[in-house]
């Protein structure tokens, strides 16, 4: 058995953006935390697109494809089907207390903010809020409407971060890849995990 320093549930649905998931989940595996990995059927569509990556439709199978890409340990990577309502993540005895959604579509904001449980993705976002733990959303979309800025509040006045994909420049960024550090090094940082991907401000090179 391998000792992983924490668990944490990573949710992936089909808001643009999936090289922010894929960097996020590259990060925590080089930390040596255990992740649980839900992935929406949009999100396969927008990793095909935006990556070229195409997961397989059994859990199994996507969980030997995300392993063999990040090189994780056995057990690191446990990927979940939408509606595999006995894994742990949909229950409050054995969730998570930590959970990041990224990105997160506005239509999975509105259902979490509704407590609305149609799917895996859905009912570990609710766990995690009904036992205040600590669940980060990660919206890419533009302009935010008026039904996604409530949704929102309702959700940072229950506890929820929101923490919009929207990359700072003070670093002077040179790449893409840049851009993708500084949020997912943000995102890091609200877990308390150690990183150097993104320098702090005043500590600029």
């Amino acid at each position: 058995m391998n000792d992983f320093k924490e668990k944490i549930t990573i949710a992936i649905t089909g808001a643009s953006g999936s090289l922010y998931a894929l960097r996020l989940i590259e990060c925590l595996v080089a930390a040596e935390f255990q992740l649980y990995i839900l992935c929406s059927s949009a999100a396969r569509v927008v990793f095909d697109t935006e990556v070229g990556l195409k997961l397989p439709s059994s859990p199994d199978a996507a969980s030997k494809v995300l392993t063999d890409k990040f090189k994780a340990k056995d057990g690191q990577i446990t990927f979940f089907g939408k509606e595999q309502w006995f894994s742990p993540v949909a229950s409050g005895s054995a969730a998570p207390k930590k959970m990041v959604v990224c990105p997160c579509s506005t239509g999975t904001l509105a259902a979490i903010s509704q407590g609305m449980s149609d799917n895996l993705i859905e009912r570990a976002a609710d766990v995690v809020i009904k036992e205040r733990g600590q669940l980060i959303l990660v919206p890419r979309e533009t302009p935010f409407s008026t039904i996604h800025l409530q949704n929102m509040l309702s959700l940072s006045q229950m506890g929820v971060t929101i923490m919009p994909a929207a990359p700072g420049f003070y670093h002077n960024p040179e790449s893409i890849n840049d851009l993708i550090d500084f949020m997912v090094g943000r995102i890091l940082d609200h877990l308390n995990v150690e990183q150097k991907i993104m320098p702090r401000w005043g500590y600029q090179k």
